[in-house]
């Protein structure tokens, strides 16, 4: 990608998560804007969930987040941050990501993403950054610009390298995603708790690695998954599941409350 806009620019189609309205980022429509930290500035994932996941990132979110796929039949991978309501557990008081865990790249790309150009030629497909037009920080009178001298500024440069690489990673995992649906691992499942010693509870569904379609593989096709990476992604997701009860006693401290009366309201949600 150019680090300045071309000519005649794509056009943005379609939605993506959690961007209100996609905008391609000009020097005629943004020569003189840029951001400015907003007094809240993970706002726009107040509400969120959860949250996509690229297949280098998995390794790291797995030690705080449940990692689960978005459906059997589209398994990209999505890191689990609330439960009961649309409440992201992991955004503090003071407005930031809880510290010493591990924000997901796709909160830290944003306002900016890539767009594809869906007119253009689909062997070399041309890109152009976009940023979310009803973003909070966005100013005509910034702190950042977006532009300097006509140009991309040093920290827009940065922006659209991240998202490069952001890009790169998430195209490897749709192919991930692909070739998963291929070996039939995944099924619908239920995340457990026990409270107090008692019988365990069902209390949130979610897609995720089937543990005996795993261990009844055929040799063959075993092999097929280490030696395609697959194989560490999946114990990774298996081993994630831990964090539901985290998820839980997060729940309950965040609103005074115990841990029972957070997987009632999670039940009956």
């Amino acid at each position: 990608m150019s680090q300045t806009p071309p000519a005649s620019s794509p056009s943005v189609e379609g939605q993506m998560y959690l961007f209100r309205r996609a905008e391609l980022v000009t020097r005629e429509q943004h020569g003189n804007m840029g951001i400015t930290r907003p007094e809240n500035p993970l706002a726009f994932c107040a509400a969120a969930r959860a949250v996509p996941l690229t297949l280098s990132e998995i390794t790291t979110a797995m030690r705080t987040y449940p990692v689960i796929f978005a459906s059997v039949e589209n398994p990209i991978p999505l890191a689990v941050l609330g439960l009961v309501d649309d409440e992201n557990l992991f955004i503090e008081e003071d407005g930031n990501w809880t510290a010493d865990h591990y924000t997901p790249g796709y909160i830290r790309r944003y306002p900016f993403a890539l767009a594809q150009d869906k007119q253009g030629d689909q062997q070399n497909p041309r890109m152009a950054i976009i940023v979310d037009g009803e973003y909070e920080g966005l100013s005509s009178s910034p702190e950042i610009p977006f532009f300097e001298n006509g140009e991309p500024s040093e920290s827009m440069q940065q922006a659209m390298e991240f998202c490069q690489s952001y890009e790169r990673d998430r195209i490897q995992t749709q192919r991930f995603a692909e070739t998963l649906k291929g070996y039939d691992l995944l099924a619908q499942q239920m995340a457990q708790y026990s409270p107090d010693g008692k019988e365990q509870q069902a209390f949130a569904r979610y897609v995720g690695v089937e543990e005996e379609r795993l261990k009844n593989l055929s040799d063959d096709k075993f092999l097929e998954l280490r030696k395609s990476n697959i194989l560490p992604i999946l114990y990774a997701q298996l081993m994630s599941m831990s964090n539901w009860r985290t998820l839980l006693d997060r729940r309950a401290r965040k609103h005074g409350l115990d841990t029972n009366t957070v997987l009632q309201q999670q039940k009956t949600n």
